[in-house]
Order: C-alpha cells, then structure tokens, then sequence
C-alpha cells in the first residue's frame, strides 16, 4: 500500500540522508555542563502545543537533571520521523504507534518498539464556516470537509467517528485528503470549496480568532481514548542503552506529574518559548482546550487494551494486514519504573 512503502529500509536511509528537518534544542546551561552530559536525539512527528508535557520536561530542565543533553528534530509526518528512527539519524521517534505496526508488517529486522505513551486523546479539532451550537456528526452528510492522510492517525480516527455515527466515509460526504499536513487552514481560509476542515492546533483557534471557522467537534472527546503518539526506538538501541531509556522516560514522567498539578496558565507560561510564533494567551488557551479534554496520561505506560483499540481502528480503515502482537512492539518496563 502506498502509505507503508516509505518504511522499507533502503528508501528510510535514503531520506534520512536527504531530509533538512527543522531542528530545536533543549535548553542548555552551559559548555562545562555538556561535556558531563549523554547525548539524545529525539525527532518529533510535529512540534505542537499538543505535546505540552514533552516541552514542560525541556523547558524546566528535567532532562539535563537525568544526564541528558537532548536534540528535539521536527520531522514534519509519521514517515519522515520512523525514518530517521530506523536510519539511526535519531535515537527516539515520537508519532503515532501505527508506523511501529507498519515498519513491523513490511519485515523489519531491528523492530522499532513503542516504550511510553503521552496522548491519550487525538488531538484535532473539526472547524466549520459557521457557528454550529447543536453541532452533529450526522451534519456531515454530502458535505465537503478537507481531511487527512490515508492511513495517518488523524484520518483513521476522523473516519472511525464517522462509522460511530452511522457515516460512510466513502458514500456519504466528501473528503479531500489531498492537501499537505499544516496546510489544510490555509487552503479553507482561500477557498469556499469545503464546508469542514479538521484541524491541530494552533490552527483551530488561529481560525477562530481570524472569524474564518468555529471549532464545532473535538475528535479527541468524539472518539475516546485512543494511544495517539507514543515513543519508540529501535530494540538493538533498547537493549545497548537501557539506562538512557530510563533516564529520558523519567525525565518525560516529570513532564507528565507537572501537568497533571498545574493549571493551563501555568503550563503555558512554562512552554512558550517554544512557540515563539504564538502569543502567550493563544497558548493558554490551546492547553486549556486540550487539558479540559483529559488528553494527556498521568503515566507513559502503553497498555494493552489501547494497543489493541488502534488495532481495530487500523483495521477498520482497511491498513492492516494482520494483528500484531502487544508483545512484540510495547515495552512497559522504562514507563512502569519511571520516577
């Protein structure tokens, strides 16, 4: 299928080597304090407020207090991250688990195991050209909403929401999925063509405070708890490092505790540096919009029932070829001991 032939490894070391991501560094101290520190590279699938607790971890220094000094890449897609991850260009991936289930199912020989998990909710939003107060899924029916990749999480678990409710997303509306990650608000903004667009943050809001779109479903709330982005390395890097992988999913753990006991304001005081683009109040509002909705886990165990739900969802989008066990891509042990 088209949406897994990137995972081959010839093609991953190919792009790995072409590819100029976006890069953004942890905070660093100081020179004399680096030589002490172990070096990470982790590359983030988008670099997004929906991530909060991964930046609190950053931004108060939780990871350099574990011995760590950490490279944040932006990958920009699911495909880019896996293969920077399976190339060795990074140490951690950061996306969606169901790339670990497609680089598995195309046969890869040094399997890239998921060891934490961070969202527990998609993270989405549908946005509409009008106010819709009694807002339901039902409104959908011969509409046009600009979509998401086929066979990436946010399409997955748009069309699943559609099939809850008795929509067929083949039949009953249209969907573009023509339109690159990022660039769906843009299109909406300067073309009347869709009636919806599904939209991350901070683009949602960016819509509403533009008065070009009202924010009228979450996906997040819409589809229940679904393990959305988790991290995950390669085994042979596990097995050589495991006191890295430790080190760095206590320093995440911190990042979680931390949202857990703060308010939005809070936490958005503490991330904005790094979103330097957007305003201080923006932020507060995003993570507001996303701690209401219970997004983020109070620990990164993955488990199984959550494994097994994306499952079916990748079934019922009709990219999987067969079930894979919970075993042999999930590790708990870094999670369960985090502290």
């Amino acid at each position: 299928m088209k949406n897994k032939k990137w995972i081959a490894l010839t093609t991953a070391v190919i792009l790995a080597v072409t590819a100029l991501p976006v890069t953004v560094f942890a905070k660093k101290k100081d020179s004399s304090d680096d030589k002490t520190l172990t070096k990470v590279t982790l590359n983030e699938v988008a670099h997004s407020i929906f991530y909060a607790p991964q930046y609190v971890a950053i931004e108060k220094g939780y990871f350099k207090d574990e011995g760590l000094d950490l490279t944040l890449v932006t990958g920009f897609g699911a495909d880019k991250t896996m293969t920077a991850v399976i190339s060795g260009e990074a140490d951690i991936g950061f996306m969606g688990a169901e790339a670990s289930i497609y680089a598995y199912q195309e046969g890869a020989t040094d399997p890239v195991v998921n060891f934490a998990q961070l969202t527990q909710r998609a993270g989405n939003f549908l946005v509409a050209r009008e106010e819709m107060p009694d807002f339901k899924w039902e409104d959908l029916k011969n509409k046009k909403v600009l979509g998401g990749r086929k066979g990436g999480m946010p399409e997955m678990v748009f069309e699943y929401i559609l099939k809850q409710n008795g929509l067929d997303p083949q039949k009953d509306l249209s969907i573009d999925q023509s339109i690159d990650f990022g660039s769906t608000a843009a299109a909406f903004t300067g073309n009347n063509s869709a009636d919806f667009t599904v939209e991350f943050e901070p683009s949602a809001t960016a819509l509403e405070k533009q008065g070009a779109g009202y924010v009228v479903a979450s996906l997040g709330v819409d589809s229940g708890y679904v393990p959305y982005t988790s991290y995950s390395a390669k085994t042979s890097y596990m097995k050589k490092n495991p006191d890295i992988m430790q080190k760095f999913t206590n320093a995440l753990q911190k990042g979680m505790d931390f949202v857990q006991n703060h308010t939005p304001e809070e936490i958005a005081e503490i991330i904005e540096p790094q979103f330097p683009e957007t305003d201080l109040d923006t932020i507060t509002a995003i993570v507001k919009r996303y701690y209401d909705q219970d997004t983020w886990k109070e620990n990164l165990v993955f488990g199984q029932e959550g494994f097994e739900l994306l499952q079916d969802i990748l079934e019922d989008a009709g990219e999987l070829k067969e079930r894979t066990s919970y075993a042999e891509l999930v590790n708990t042990e870094f999670a369960k001991n985090a502290s």
